[in-house]
């Protein structure tokens, strides 16, 4: 367990990479005093491994600087980092994607929370919720 100083809670982070319809192509979860752009490049490398025909990944501003360097050099992949247009609310397309995807999975009793004490179980429910989620789709 790490403690995350800007959001002040205690517990984990949660990274996924989905496709454009919100399906799930890999997760990490991770303690939360660890940094997203750090955690993030794990992430995208991982996925590239499972997907080599991956040509670019979107993120939001949390992935700047040293995680868009690592996929400019080492993945050799665009990473577009979307910006706020305005102050206020507005809803940004391709990030909107993963907030969704995120949303459905606070519907599951066992994500809402952290109840997991290993961090793979915490990826495996993820998974098990996903998998879920796709087969109600199909029905």
């Amino acid at each position: 367990m790490g403690f995350d100083g800007t959001k002040k809670i205690k517990g984990r982070k949660r990274h996924i990479v989905v496709d454009v319809e919100g399906n799930l192509l890999t997760v990490k979860v991770h303690a939360s005093n660890q940094h997203d752009t750090k955690s993030g490049s794990a992430v995208l490398e991982q996925t590239l491994k499972n997907y080599p025909t991956i040509q670019a990944f979107s993120a939001d501003a949390g992935y700047r600087k040293s995680c868009e360097n690592f996929c400019n050099q080492e993945l050799n992949r665009p990473l577009h980092i979307s910006v706020r247009i305005k102050d206020e609310f507005a809803i940004m397309p391709k990030r909107w994607i993963v907030e969704r995807t995120f949303a459905w999975l606070g519907n599951f009793r066992r994500l809402c929370k952290d109840f997991e004490k290993l961090i793979t179980h915490a990826q495996d429910m993820i998974r098990i919720a996903m998998i879920r989620l796709t087969l109600n789709r199909l029905l």
